[in-house]
């Protein structure tokens, strides 16, 4: 066949491959994964973002991921912890998909002394990232679940890690990290009970990770109010979306939480999270709750992080689609 036969079949070709590139969604997705579908549940931390290149990053799988073989995971690369209190390590899970009502799910499951982001690293062969002396427990844990201790990646305040075309560094938050006792050995297990104790892992952490198309998000893990994220969060990362824990009592409030983002973060947009509360019914805000109180308090666009709807978010941290 001659060249100038060729060159209109070549050309068709390359266009085909350059539409295909340009088409290609530019924005990472955010998908919560809480106790029940189209809803925000007082126990919902989980989420995974997925990177334009396909990195998929879980964050704080606590009690509403149900094990490595929830079919709502699907490939994880690497797992974030902030810190190892229960409802962010998972000392138990749903039995099934729903279980209980979103006011008051079922965690009967028991996992402990095992947790439920172990078994998830293990399954999905996944890096585990940690920051504090959470390290080495880590390592240990892994092995005894049947993973490769070299899975826990120790990240602490300052540091990145690289995860395909994620970067990921560790940010102070201000909050408590010690291990609950029904995670430990018996014997430890009885003489820290005994006397009150639990077994501090260091402090505890938040994340900022920055995505392949420029997307910046800071993820707070459960922390109060302080001076680091304007600091390090705003003035060093120029985080443009965050996911903030707003539920007080141990954490930020609604209004606290409202002066971390208009004061501090100034990012772009926010998600709620850790509200403890029933905060929606039938997907939608309940009136006289503190995410409604957060939501009206916000300069900037809140979503509401509803199990299975997906997010879009552009590289500036505006929401492109399913908000």
């Amino acid at each position: 066949m001659r060249l100038s036969a060729l060159l209109p079949l070549i050309f068709a070709a390359g266009f085909g491959l350059a539409n295909a590139q340009t088409t290609a969604s530019p924005n990472v997705k955010v998908t919560p994964l809480g106790s029940h579908t189209g809803e925000f549940c007082p126990l919902d931390r989980a989420m995974v973002f997925e990177d334009p290149d396909g990195t998929r990053i879980l964050y704080d799988a606590g009690r509403t991921v149900r094990g490595p073989d929830d079919s709502r995971l699907g490939k994880i690369d690497a797992v974030l912890l902030s810190h190892v209190h229960g409802d962010h390590l998972g000392d138990r899970i749903q039995p099934s998909a729903n279980a209980g009502t979103c006011g008051s799910p079922d965690f009967s499951k028991v996992i402990a002394p095992g947790s439920n982001t172990v078994n998830i690293a293990v399954g999905k062969k996944s890096k585990l990232i940690v920051g504090g002396e959470m390290g080495k427990y880590f390592s240990l844990k892994m092995k005894e679940a049947g993973g490769d201790p070299a899975q826990v990646q120790l990240v602490r305040f300052g540091a990145t890690s690289k995860i395909g075309g994620v970067t990921i560094a560790s940010v102070p938050a201000v909050h408590s990290n010690g291990l609950d006792p029904a995670f430990l050995h018996k014997d430890h297990a009885d003489a820290l009970e005994a006397n009150g104790l639990t077994a501090y892992m260091g402090p505890p952490g938040g994340f900022v990770v920055t995505f392949s198309n420029g997307l910046v998000v800071y993820l707070s893990g459960d922390t109060g109010v302080t001076a680091e994220q304007e600091i390090v969060v705003r003035r060093m990362y120029k985080a443009g979306l965050v996911v903030l824990n707003i539920g007080g009592t141990f954490t930020t409030g609604p209004v606290e939480a409202a002066y971390v983002i208009n004061e501090l973060v100034k990012p772009q947009a926010v998600i709620a999270s850790h509200a403890n509360e029933l905060a929606t019914e039938g997907g939608k805000l309940r009136a006289g709750t503190k995410t409604e109180m957060f939501t009206k308090a916000s300069n900037v666009p809140v979503y509401l992080p509803l199990s299975g709807r997906t997010m879009e978010f552009a590289a500036s941290g505006a929401c492109a689609a399913g908000c």
